[in-house]
């Protein structure tokens, strides 16, 4: 179900499209899904339908995975009258399972338990007792079987006394489930269809009904705010952190680590606070990230430091970063940026779409675009590859052993030979051979006791 609008979300974006590490709360839900093998996902929407749909149409995989069928509730007259719309997409067997768009951190092996209770024969809830049931439809039961779920405002004072509460989350037989939905009604306080409901039908069709009663609350947490978004946005950042401590990883502050995306460890390795990791990212054996690095589809090897306040994103075209490499502080590595073993990248130097071999260093306040960097060349502060000429991209290459001086302009596409020097401050516009010095400057002159301009004075 994804038709909610979020009035309390404050927001123009429909509800179930605010992000929570980094991915909509529906991708959660549709990425627990997909874990279940299901046959068809039938996806429910209103409020935003365009942009949800659009989101779906995204998410998916290019190999297929499974389909989703979009329905639309309109208008929203309750979570009944929601799944109601659903029903012409529903086959007659298996088992259908509800949830919701805005409830992100179910775990698939939780669904399984619920999915194996159900079992095709008697409908089955998630259920949890929490500190406070206050708003949430009861359970109410007889021994083990479930009589009914009475929502709060419907509730009397005894069944508001109750703790067990229902999640959301169900699974039931497709064919019953279709029966007992054409047979719901808004007779009640909101005036709404409850989905709920179905359970006394069920109950009155001689269907069993069972409660799977979970502790962990954070797996049924819904959104409907911005703080209850941030509340369980630290909640899946401190359980990611406690997983990958649990593998050998060293986070020095699990409050203040974020992953929004995948991120692969080896042996190790250790992460400073204020870091985040987003898309794909693999850190090799003994890799150190200093304080507040931000990495997004890199791949850093075995040994290699990630100094603080370093931004590596490879995007689409990704990074690599060699064994041994040292890395920033404040360094920026872009697209297509491949890194060999032992390559220093120092503060304020950016690179993008480059390779540097072996041992290459630039240490300082420069920046490598579209070039190829050999082996133990040295790059000097200030230095630049001026790779565009207003309209296209062009490559400069750097034979290995070159030295490059400060303050120096690279006008690609350019090489420099093997072994050659080019003094500081030169504009570089051609080839330069192997071996050589090369410098393109205006010749020094010096005047001899030459007086500097003085302000005029003002008259008053």
């Amino acid at each position: 179900m994804a038709a909610g609008k979020g009035t309390r979300m404050k927001s123009k974006l429909p509800k179930v499209l605010h992000k929570l590490a980094g991915r909509a709360l529906l991708g959660h839900v549709l990425l627990t899904a997909r874990q279940l093998n299901p046959r068809r996902v039938i996806l429910i929407t209103g409020h935003g339908a365009p942009e949800v749909i659009a989101y779906c149409t995204d998410f998916m995989p290019a190999d297929g995975g499974f389909s989703i069928k979009n329905v639309h509730q309109e208008p929203q007259l309750g979570t009944g009258h929601a799944v109601q719309q659903a029903v012409p997409e529903l086959g007659d067997d298996g088992i259908t399972l509800v949830l919701s768009g805005d409830v992100p951190l179910t775990q698939a092996d939780t669904l399984q338990a619920l999915i194996s209770e159900c079992a095709g024969k008697q409908m089955a809830l998630l259920t949890i007792e929490p500190a406070n049931p206050f708003g949430y439809g009861r359970i109410v039961r007889d021994g083990e079987s479930v009589k009914a779920i009475v929502e709060q405002k419907d509730a009397s004072d005894d069944q508001k006394l109750i703790r067990e509460i229902y999640s959301g989350i169900m699974a039931a037989p497709t064919a019953a489930l279709k029966q007992f939905l054409s047979k719901l009604d808004n007779h009640n306080a909101q005036k709404e269809f409850y989905l709920t409901d179905v359970v006394k039908h069920a109950v009155a069709a001689g269907l069993p009904v069972r409660a799977m009663t979970i502790n962990d609350e954070a797996q049924v947490a819904g959104i409907n705010s911005p703080a209850q978004l941030q509340e369980l946005e630290r909640e899946y950042q401190k359980r990611a952190a406690y997983r990958l401590m649990e593998q050998g990883v060293r986070i020095a502050d699990a409050a203040r680590f974020d992953l929004r995306g995948d991120l692969n460890c080896g042996q190790d390795v250790s992460i400073d606070v204020g870091c985040v990791f987003e898309g794909s990212v693999k850190l090799g054996d003994d890799v150190r990230i200093g304080a507040h690095c931000v990495l997004a589809n890199c791949e850093i090897a075995a040994g290699a430091v990630i100094h603080p306040f370093t931004h590596i994103d490879g995007e689409k075209l990704g990074v690599k970063v060699g064994s041994g490499a040292l890395i920033g502080p404040f360094a920026r590595l872009r697209p297509g940026t491949q890194l060999a073993d032992e390559v220093h990248i120092g503060n304020f130097v950016e690179v993008k779409n480059s390779t540097l071999a072996k041992g290459a260093k630039a240490n300082h306040l420069a920046y490598l675009g579209d070039a190829t960097v050999g082996e133990r060349v040295n790059y000097g502060a200030g230095s630049i590859t001026a790779n565009y000429d207003g309209a296209n991209k062009h490559r400069t290459v750097i034979e290995a052993d070159v030295h490059v001086g400060s303050n120096c302009v690279l006008v690609a596409p350019v090489t420099l030979g093997a072994g050659g020097t080019v003094g500081g401050g030169s504009t570089i516009t051609k080839d330069t051979p192997a071996g050589a010095l090369s410098v393109a400057r205006g010749k020094q002159v010096s005047i001899a006791n030459w007086q500097r301009p003085v302000k005029k004075k003002q008259s008053r």
